[in-house]
């Protein structure tokens, strides 16, 4: 991607400067070893979401089974130190079958970068594993009848942060209906975690200005994740 839409990206999340590191030859590629356990603050991690997949199976457990393409059930690092949690896939998730792979999956992937980190080092779901028609709201009956998936990928993956991305995530992951905007760039305690809420991608594509306070929300994550003594800084 040209370097100029990177450098416009940044300066519209406020980034005032970048630590570019000169070398002498090009790096070797290194294949991420990603499924390998590693150590966290909460031991060793487990990989068990093969076993959560082949539980949801070809689900029919809510009504959005009759309109999807795709089971979206997630993708990353199994053993990641950060997550991030959105609401529901798109068109573009449901046709792949893969989370956020359209322009918001791609501001996402921005995001992440900002934060000096790679995509395949996070792990990225949703709570509702199908598409709701016409990217609808989320309804009760789904949520109930899909969350507890979620929760048990987050057991799993065992992560130090949870990232919520946008009101529906974040209010379905914290039992409230606390608007988003008093919500995000605060941490909650979850499940045994740490769980800040921050505006979904979609929105900040509808609403650029709002990109400096997701940039300031994430700068929070990259300080707690060096406090809590997260591989990734080391």
């Amino acid at each position: 991607m040209d370097i100029r839409e990177y450098l416009r990206f940044y300066s519209e999340l406020g980034v005032s400067h970048l630590n570019i590191r000169r070398v002498s030859e090009p790096e070797p590629l290194v294949e991420p070893h990603v499924s390998e356990p590693v150590a966290t603050a909460y031991g060793e991690a487990v990989d068990r979401l093969p076993d959560i997949r082949a539980e949801i199976g070809d689900c029919r457990r809510c009504k959005l089974w009759t309109t999807r393409h795709s089971i979206v059930f997630g993708s990353g690092n199994p053993h990641a130190e950060l997550m991030f949690v959105g609401e529901a896939p798109g068109a573009d998730e449901d046709a792949q079958g893969l989370p956020f792979v359209g322009k918001a999956g791609q501001l996402l992937t921005k995001i992440i970068e900002a934060i000096e980190l790679k995509r395949e080092q996070v792990f990225i779901a949703n709570v509702l594993k199908c598409r709701p028609p016409g990217n609808r709201d989320p309804e009760p009956d789904e949520v109930e009848a899909c969350e507890s998936f979620l929760f048990s990928q987050i057991d799993s993956v065992n992560p130090l942060i949870l990232v919520a991305l946008g009101k529906h995530a974040a209010q379905t992951l914290l039992k409230t209906e606390t608007p988003i905007s008093r919500l995000r760039g605060k941490f909650f305690e979850y499940r045994g975690r740490q769980l800040i809420p921050t505006f979904h991608p979609s929105y900040l594509l509808r609403n650029p200005q709002a990109k400096r306070e997701v940039w300031d929300d994430m700068k929070t994550v990259r300080t707690r994740l060096k406090d809590l003594g997260a591989s990734y800084y080391r």
